[in-house]
């Protein structure tokens, strides 16, 4: 069986196959106006088994959520405001409010000396109304009393009769209610100065959030702001990843001869996070058919979709297509790809789960992800239509200090490093798809089309960036 570690086999083998079609299991055959159907020759296109899963894959059910347990799901209705936001003019500045006319003209040498009514707090209710010569001291948020134009900024007061140096308030508490006293104010202030309008963000009734939205932080806290405890989304995919391999053994443990760690599961179940889903790491499953399918039908329960890793090629020990092609819910096909050549889809299960089944080695795996379990994930999340279904693709021009070589027939994935300043792309690493460490230092797939078996330097390309 492939592993999910950096084991020397390679199990996304793109090697010359005897392989004339894809298996007649996918989704229950292949006859003629099968929709599902694979293509007559020999291999799969990248596109076409990416189209196989989008067309199988329908969105996941909308629910109502609280607020906190929204965050990265999609809104499946329009969103209107209720009340306006601010729900009333308040403050934008601790100071005091005044009338427009008892500040004209106020200057250092002549400052207007105000009588002081009363203080207005953020939250507060029973407003004094402030009349000719009057001010209201009020704080930052705080509704405009009724009679007020404008608030001064304490800094442009001597901060009150009593209240300390220039500049500085005294507490509310530091009067006895209903006490007053005098400010004197060294600046004139225009209508509505450091006034914010009721409804100066969004107004009663406008549209707050479109369907289709992704929830972020500033759209949750934003429909906090108009009130809303709930709302109606598409939820994140539950996305459970299960590593197949006897020879893995769990990261922290001893590692004894023949064995390597499982870093697949961790890479993939990141990947599924990093895409928007929930998603659960399972240990890794020992080259037995019975024991996989045990797992997998454990896992059911709380999968929206299962990914494996390991074990769909050829050998002898690849389990996941023993255990999972017997009752025909699960195609296991060969792409015109590198790496990923050996790939398994399918509906499994009494709520006709979507399953991905990917190649075993690290790069195969991960590209293999990127390719087909994200789009994948996006699609459950209802987003199917959206451009960021899958990662961002540029043209770049290859720098290198040699060409490179491609299998002629397959589409080639290297990883790579991407200058968007000089809009030039870098390999990384060899093509072997066993080395994780080049993986870990790309942030980009060079794409190197079919028709190619050669590239040379300063050819433009295309490139899949990644994060």
């Amino acid at each position: 069986m492939s592993s999910s570690g950096t084991a020397p086999s390679d199990h996304g083998h793109t090697g010359p196959s005897d392989h004339t079609g894809p298996s007649a299991h996918s989704h229950g055959g292949e006859g003629p106006g099968d929709p599902c159907a694979g293509p007559a020759r020999g291999l799969w296109s990248v596109d076409e088994h990416l189209d196989d899963i989008l067309a199988a894959v329908a969105p996941l059910e909308p629910i109502e959520l609280q607020l906190p347990d929204a965050q990265g799901c999609v809104l499946v209705e329009d969103v209107t405001v209720p009340v306006a936001l601010p729900p009333f003019d308040n403050s934008s500045m601790d100071g005091y409010a005044v009338r427009v006319a008892d500040v004209a003209g106020a200057s250092e040498e002549f400052p207007a000396v105000l009588t002081v009514i009363g203080d207005v707090a953020a939250g507060a209710g029973g407003l004094p109304e402030v009349g000719p010569g009057q001010a209201a001291r009020i704080m930052t948020g705080a509704p405009l009393p009724p009679g007020a134009e404008a608030v001064v900024p304490v800094e442009w007061t001597d901060g009150g009769t009593g209240e300390g140096a220039a500049g500085t308030m005294r507490p509310a508490s530091a009067a006895p209610e209903g006490a007053a006293g005098e400010v004197r104010v060294h600046r004139p202030a225009e209508a509505r100065a450091h006034v914010r309008a009721r409804g100066s963000d969004v107004r009663a009734g406008e549209l707050a959030l479109a369907a289709g939205t992704v929830l972020g932080p500033p759209q949750i806290g934003l429909l906090a702001a108009i009130g809303r405890g709930t709302v109606r989304v598409r939820p994140r995919p539950r996305v459970v990843v299960i590593s197949t391999g006897s020879e893995l053994t769990q990261p922290g443990e001893p590692l004894t001869e023949g064995r390597i760690y499982d870093s697949n599961s961790f890479a993939l179940a990141a990947a599924a996070r990093d895409a928007g889903a929930i998603a659960y790491r399972v240990g890794a499953v020992a080259d037995d058919a019975e024991s996989l399918r045990a797992a997998i039908e454990d896992q059911l329960i709380r999968a929206d979709l299962l990914v494996t890793t390991g074990g769909v090629s050829v050998g002898a020990y690849d389990v996941v297509k023993e255990a999972l092609t017997a009752d025909g819910e699960v195609d296991f096909r060969k792409l015109a790809m590198q790496p990923g050549k050996p790939q398994g889809f399918g509906m499994i299960g009494p709520d006709h789960t979507p399953l991905l089944a990917l190649p075993g080695n690290p790069v195969s795996s991960y590209v293999s992800f990127e390719l087909f379990v994200r789009p994948a994930i996006r699609a459950l999340m209802g987003l199917a239509d959206r451009p960021d279904t899958q990662r961002p693709r540029v043209r770049a021009v290859l720098k290198a200090d040699r060409a490179l070589s491609s299998p002629a027939g397959r589409r080639q994935f290297l990883r790579g490093t991407y200058d968007a300043e000089s809009g030039t792309v870098t390999p990384v690493g060899g093509s072997g798809s066993h080395l994780i460490a080049a993986l870990a230092h790309a942030d980009a797939l060079l794409v190197v089309p079919e028709e190619a078996t050669g590239v040379e330097p300063g050819t433009e390309l295309e490139v899949v960036l990644l994060g």
